[in-house]
């Protein structure tokens, strides 16, 4: 049965290649896990003439444009996480697997860490990755010149791993966002990131090896991923960088990497712009996303289904579950109701009622189209925090 706990589901992935979100360092350990920060990879295996493509303006363009993030957690703020653990805990063994000991101890520690982001405003506005600053409460900027700026949070949408953050200045160098929706597979691309943190205003080539990449990178069950991957090199501290066209146009920001080692082995994977830029501006607008969960669960409407439950239609959303407390119960969606739309988009099967309301998030609303006892209703959905 398909459970719709969320906008989007997200699962773990396996095999003999593991993918993790790029950079983030905490002392001397990198991190693989949920909280994890990420590395990143990408290598160009093109035999197209490089020196036929002239990167040296779309590199002069970006290279001032892409700032270096130190973050950092405060001891409080650390101390605040690992009560909020101990808080959510179902048993004192947790504590064994949550960051403290039986006896209450803490170990959990600030944490810190190091990627990059990109200035897409003259005052000062910066999108990066979630992972590199969602967890701070001091972020620091340099800026290829040298420049350091204190930075503040602006907002964070952990679902998509995309952060906004600001430093007041004026007149900043920025990168212009390009249309992702037009990028073609082996067109070639520009990285331009800080990797390793030391290695500043670094520009690798390649080119684009895929489009839409669903990979579950993404360590949320509201996971929102499109990723272009792209075979330009790119390692930790490469997080929140920009990808670029040969125009120096913004096309998708750094995020993931495919490596068995935790750099540099050939793959990495960026966030479209397109997608970047309507949850950027979300977060200007609003600050930090929540995206909710409808709280059903069901199965997809096929013609053997169908005749087995006496339904008119072979198509849509069979719900056999709401869950208590839900949006979806608050707005009294019931078991056997049938979802064939959603904010005006036909629903045939589950994944076309995830793709209609992936972006939504708490607060909004959801226009569901339901056939119930043979008769079509519209039920609207007021989105709500998950309980």
């Amino acid at each position: 049965m398909r459970k719709i706990f969320s906008l989007v589901f997200a699962g773990f992935f396996g095999g003999l290649i593991a993918f993790g979100l790029i950079e983030f360092t905490q002392s001397n350990e990198t991190l693989h896990t949920p909280n994890s920060v990420p590395q990143a990879t990408l290598t160009s295996t093109s035999s197209a003439p490089i020196g036929s493509i002239d990167f040296i303006e779309a590199s002069k363009k970006t290279t001032a444009a892409v700032v270096h993030i130190s973050a950092t957690e405060s001891t409080a703020l650390a101390q605040q996480r690992y009560q909020e653990n101990r808080r959510n805990r179902r048993s004192p063994f947790d504590d064994f697997f949550g960051g403290g000991d039986f006896f209450g101890r803490n170990f959990f520690q600030p944490r810190s860490g190091n990627g990059s982001g990109v200035i897409i405003s003259e005052d000062g506005y910066i999108v990066t990755n979630n992972h590199v600053v969602g967890f701070a409460d001091a972020i620091e900027v340099v800026t290829s010149d040298g420049t350091k700026y204190q930075a503040t949070k602006v907002g964070t949408d952990p679902s998509s791993d995309l952060a906004v953050i600001k430093i007041e200045g004026d007149n900043l160098q920025t990168v212009s966002y390009g249309n992702s929706d037009n990028v073609q597979v082996g067109e070639w691309v520009l990285a331009v990131g800080n990797p390793f943190s030391y290695l500043t205003s670094t520009v690798t080539a390649g080119i684009v090896s895929a489009k839409g990449r669903n990979l579950n990178l993404i360590d949320n069950d509201k996971s929102i991923e499109e990723f272009i991957q792209t075979d330009a090199a790119v390692n930790p501290g490469n997080s929140g960088g920009a990808l670029v066209n040969t125009e120096g146009e913004l096309i998708g920001i750094n995020t993931a990497i495919a490596t068995p080692t935790g750099v540099f082995a050939g793959y990495s994977f960026a966030i479209p712009s397109n997608l970047a830029k309507r949850i950027v501006n979300d977060i200007i607008e609003n600050g930090d996303i929540e995206r909710a969960n409808l709280g059903i669960g069901g199965y997809d409407v096929n013609e053997k289904f169908a005749k087995e439950n006496n339904l008119s239609r072979e198509t849509g959303f069979y719900v056999v579950e709401v869950d208590r407390g839900s949006s979806a119960q608050f707005a009294g969606l019931l078991p056997a109701d049938v979802i064939i739309g959603a904010n005006g988009k036909d629903v045939t099967k589950y994944e076309d009622l995830t793709e209609a309301i992936k972006f939504a998030k708490v607060g909004d609303t959801v226009d569901l189209k339901v056939i119930r006892n043979g008769k079509m209703k519209t039920i609207v959905v007021k989105l709500k925090k998950q309980l």
